[in-house]
């Protein structure tokens, strides 16, 4: 598939539809007490599913300047390819690791994860990224 400089209104909305059923199936499942490894393992297996759906997204549209979509396309990569320890810039040996001259200055994300920290999102993370994200992306795509 070619890059993606705009994505339907339609399909934005049936994605986060699919965000926030997960929400309600996670949030009937777990009740009030779920595990701290189980909560990490599902929000951050989400922000994955988040990435995905929009993985085509055209980076000269999206830009480098530490926006909401730069951050999951960040915490993706530093899931998969660095341990699950956050990491901006390229990783030795993983040339696609990162876009050149991105930046996510803590104070400006929504996590506000500083690099080698480990990505370990809760609920109430995953919430405000994808909202954040959804908002940018429509933005910038819709």
């Amino acid at each position: 598939m070619l890059g993606m400089k705009k994505y339907s209104k339609d399909y934005i909305a049936a994605c986060r539809a699919r965000v926030d059923a997960d929400l309600g199936t996670y949030r009937k499942q777990v009740g009030n007490a779920p595990s701290k490894e189980f909560e990490a393992r599902f929000f951050n297996d989400q922000v994955l599913l988040l990435d995905y759906m929009f993985v085509h997204r055209l980076t000269g549209i999206e830009g480098k300047d530490g926006n909401p979509l730069n951050e999951v396309r960040v915490l993706c990569n530093s899931l998969l390819l660095n341990q699950g320890r956050l990491q901006v810039d390229r990783l030795p040996g993983w040339p696609n690791s990162a876009s050149t001259g991105m930046e996510l200055p803590p104070e400006k994300s929504v996590l506000k994860l500083k690099v080698g920290e480990e990505v370990r999102l809760n609920e109430s993370d995953f919430v405000r990224l994808a909202k954040a994200f959804f908002a940018q992306l429509e933005k910038k795509f819709g």
